[in-house]
């Protein structure tokens, strides 16, 4: 497996200590680094938060796609990590950076890396930092590269980037993507470069983002913010999309779910995952994909992610507890849990924020906190991670 980090090195020519976003990959069965590929970088993060990369790398074939922070796009060779090509997205398409720099991993296609850019003109690279509401566009809110050699293919859509990631979508047997940027919704034809349609859906808010990725079930989008307008669920054509359902705006009681950073996880027509942009206004709950109808809630005020393993799913909350849900849209169904930020014999523990999540590979779940991953092999019977 791979994983995109940052790491602080000292650096003998300038005497300092320098940041470095660093791609490894590991042996999955023993943990075993096997190689690891670094590159130097300037961030500042406008928030305050961490400066490491915000993304996931995308292996495709014998190649593995980064997008990093800075906007670095690189394409590498599986094997050995050696770079095969680069594109820095935010020189070449005038990116003003946003709070949390670039957060939208790659989409590959039909041999096109598809990435999230959001470039604007010359004339907006010096509005002031964090204004982005006197940022404009220039039709770069996505940009498709030629995975070969990474050339430009096609750029569309006027929008800026947000922190979601593009996803394919069928529509009426042909292939589409869909992009939930900075204002919202936007189909994209990935053949001709051309945007069918733009969905907006952001709060009026000036700092709110957007940052889960759509959910899909046939030719239904699920969206979702936290700061303002809450979900809508949409039915789509390439033409246009309609509104199923939609949440009141500004109502936080009556919204079915407001999703921040975390993708919520269909199943047999319930979503279950966290609603709420902070700790004490957040919460896990489950609603009915059809009509928006909370079915439960918890009564836990804390973030967490989701993913699903068959007919349960596993949750992480950020401080590193992990449990085991039975598939219930009739209520919370908790069957196991263990604490992760704890030491445990020789597994050290995982700390605050764990914001990524689980993801599962058979019978091993990795999870993954502030500076570390743990892989535990799962047994259901048993209970128990080993």
């Amino acid at each position: 497996f791979f994983q995109l980090d940052a790491s602080r090195e000292f650096d003998a020519v300038t005497s300092r200590l320098v940041s470095r976003e660093r791609l490894r990959c590991f042996d999955f069965v023993s943990g075993a680094e096997i190689w690891s590929k670094s590159n130097s970088y300037q961030y500042s993060d406008l928030l305050g938060y961490e400066d490491g990369p915000r993304t996931s790398p995308t292996v495709v074939g014998d190649r593995i796609i980064t997008y990093g922070v800075t906007g670095m796009l690189k394409c590498r060779d599986v094997k050995n990590g050696t770079e095969i090509w680069s594109v820095d997205t935010n020189a070449t398409y005038g990116v003003v950076q946003n709070f949390f720099g670039v957060g939208s991993s790659p989409l590959v296609l039909d041999g096109k890396v598809i990435v999230m850019v959001g470039g604007s003109p010359p004339e907006d690279q010096n509005v002031a930092p964090m204004q982005l509401d006197r940022v404009t566009y220039n039709g770069t809110a996505v940009v498709a590269f030629d995975l070969d050699n990474g050339r430009e293919v096609w750029s569309t859509g006027d929008d800026l980037a947000s922190y979601s990631s593009p996803r394919p979508i069928t529509i009426d047997d042909t292939d589409y993507v869909l992009v939930f940027a900075r204002t919202g919704l936007l189909l994209v034809d990935p053949l001709k470069g051309k945007t069918q349609w733009q969905f907006e859906h952001r709060a009026s808010i000036r700092d709110s983002v957007n940052a889960m990725v759509p959910v899909v079930s046939g030719d239904q989008v699920f969206i979702s913010e936290c700061y303002e307008l809450g979900s809508a669920l949409l039915q789509v054509s390439k033409t246009k999309p309609r509104v199923i359902w939609k949440d009141p705006p500004r109502d936080r009681r009556r919204q079915a779910m407001r999703s921040h950073w975390a993708t919520p996880v269909l199943v047999d027509g319930f979503l279950y995952g966290c609603s709420g942009r902070n700790a004490p206004d957040s919460d896990l709950r489950c609603i009915s994909w059809a009509t928006g109808k909370v079915e439960w809630v918890d009564s836990r005020r804390i973030r967490s992610s989701i993913a699903r393993i068959g007919e349960h799913l596993v949750l992480l909350e950020e401080r590193g507890l992990m449990q085991i849900l039975r598939v219930n849209s009739k209520q919370l169904d908790v069957i196991a849990e263990w604490d992760l930020s704890k030491d445990e014999g020789n597994r050290s523990g995982i700390k605050y924020p764990c914001w990524a999540a689980p993801v599962i590979v058979g019978n091993r779940i990795l999870v993954r906190g502030t500076d570390k991953i743990l892989c535990l092999e799962f047994n259901l019977e048993k209970r128990s991670p080993d």
